[in-house]
C-alpha cells in the first residue's frame, strides 16, 4: 500500500509542477544563464582561439552593437558566436549587456502594434542592428535609426524564441 501512495504522490507532484524542472546551464564565473545574448561594446574586438592574451587572434569583430551569444565563460573571457556561428574567445570588457538584434529579413516591416494587420512604421533592411525592447511570445519592440515598432520575433537574431521581456 505504501508504494501506491508514493507513486500517486509523485504523479500528483508532476501534474502540479511541484517538482523542480531540469536546471538550466549557468556560467561558472557569473552564474548567469548559458547561452545568453549580449552585444559588442566597441567598434573593434579581437576574437581569440583561447581564453587568454597569449592565444592567437583568429579574426576581429568590427561592428559596434552587434549581437553575440555567449556560450562559455573562463575567468575574464567569454566564448561568443555570431549569427553565422563564427566566434571564439573575447575579453568581457568588450561586451555589453545592452541587448540588440540583427534583422534577418530584407525590408522587414516594423509595425505600430504587435499585430500583422497593424500600420507599418518603417521597413528595416536585412542586416540592420536594432536595440531590443519588450518581447511577447511572437513579437519584439525594436528601434534603429530613429524608427521603432514591433517586429516578428522569427525575423530577428539575438533573442531566444521562448524569451519574454518587459
Amino acid at each position: 500500500m505504501g508504494r501506491r501512495v508514493f507513486a500517486a504522490a509523485v504523479a500528483l507532484s508532476l501534474i502540479a509542477g511541484a517538482l523542480p524542472a531540469a536546471e538550466e546551464k549557468r556560467g561558472s564565473v557569473t552564474n548567469l544563464p548559458l547561452p545568453r545574448y549580449v552585444s559588442l561594446k566597441t567598434g573593434e574586438g579581437n576574437v581569440r582561439r583561447g581564453p587568454s592574451l597569449t592565444h592567437r587572434i583568429d579574426w576581429v569583430f568590427t561592428r559596434r552593437d552587434m549581437p553575440l551569444q555567449i556560450t562559455a565563460e573562463h575567468g575574464h573571457w567569454r566564448r561568443v558566436q555570431d549569427r553565422d556561428g563564427a566566434g571564439g574567445w573575447v575579453h568581457y570588457a568588450l561586451l555589453s549587456g545592452a541587448r540588440t538584434v540583427l534583422v534577418e529579413k530584407d525590408m522587414m516591416p516594423v509595425r505600430a502594434q504587435p499585430d500583422p494587420q497593424a500600420p507599418i512604421n518603417a521597413a528595416f533592411e536585412l542586416g540592420v542592428v536594432a536595440r531590443l525592447g519588450a518581447c511577447t511570445l511572437d513579437w519584439c519592440w525594436i528601434s534603429s535609426g530613429g524608427y521603432r515598432g514591433w517586429a516578428p520575433k522569427s525575423d530577428l537574431w539575438g533573442v531566444a524564441p521562448d524569451e519574454l521581456r518587459d
